[in-house]
């Protein structure tokens, strides 16, 4: 199956989480009968309180037989080493900034780390359907960012869309707007790499620690060389250069908005 591996950037308020939720409903996450909550990725208390993204999530939607890993970042600088993580995870962005608002100062510190880890950038301008918006400043201001924040020339041929998450479209044209989010997510599978297959031994970078009492220690993260499979043994380097032989019990990957056991077949590259 084809993968697209992106990160979602975003000030707070800029409509990243309700962008999700509508991407998950085009991937048919949700049957029809089936109940949608609201603002889906914040299911953290202290999220839904203030309103803001903290611990990054994942959710995984399928679009025209292609993976799209949806990888949340956290949209404050205070939790930068969460943001470098998380980033590496992903192969592009989408840059999504207010039409009125238009990039703010949080969002440049993420964009930053993302250009400089080398991802490609979908800019999404939303809201334009709010009074005083103005989409094609805002345009610019992301094209004046981007430069000064030393982007390569790959990098400044950014696709952009504009639409609004909430009334559920996107369009590469503000003033005709569509009845979908789909131009989106054709843009994602058009313009973000696939990741890329490297043989070789086994190297996984490891973002993320959970925890089940069931299945114990739990390390998130991408597999960047080689096959992972259930019942292998494997090396962890920790940070202090020590090194720990251990054991796959379980293989899963991310499916909608959980996880899925992969069983005994190998796992590589998403």
């Amino acid at each position: 199956m084809n993968i697209r591996n992106i990160a979602i950037i975003a000030h707070v308020d800029h409509g990243k989480t309700t962008l999700v939720d509508k991407m998950m409903l085009a991937g048919h996450l949700f049957r029809d009968n089936q109940a949608k909550g609201e603002l889906m990725l914040d299911n953290n208390d202290l999220e839904r309180e203030r309103g803001i993204t903290i611990l990054s999530k994942n959710v995984s939607i399928t679009y025209k037989d292609t993976k799209i890993n949806i990888i949340d970042t956290p949209g404050h600088s205070d939790f930068g080493g969460e943001v470098e993580r998380v980033l590496n995870m992903a192969d592009g962005c989408i840059l999504l900034v207010d039409a009125f608002e238009g990039p703010m100062p949080q969002t440049r510190f993420v964009l930053q780390k993302a250009l400089q880890i080398g991802l490609k950038p979908i800019v999404v301008v939303n809201k334009v359907d709010k009074p005083n918006c103005r989409p094609e400043e805002v345009y610019e201001m992301v094209f004046d960012l981007m430069f000064a924040l030393d982007a390569t020339e790959d990098q400044l041929d950014f696709p952009v869309l504009y639409g609004s998450a909430k009334q559920n479209w996107m369009s590469t044209d503000w003033k005709q707007p569509t009845d979908n989010i789909l131009p989106l997510l054709d843009a994602i599978i058009e313009h973000i790499p696939a990741p890329k297959q490297e043989e070789g031994t086994l190297q996984m970078l490891i973002t993320s620690l959970d925890y089940s009492s069931y299945t114990g220690r739990i390390a998130v993260g991408r597999v960047n060389r080689g096959t992972l499979s259930e019942g292998m043994t494997c090396t962890l380097a920790h940070r202090d250069g020590s090194k720990e032989k251990v054991k796959i019990k379980e293989l899963h990957t991310f499916e909608g908005m959980g996880r899925k056991r992969v069983g005994p077949q190998a796992c590589s590259h998403s």
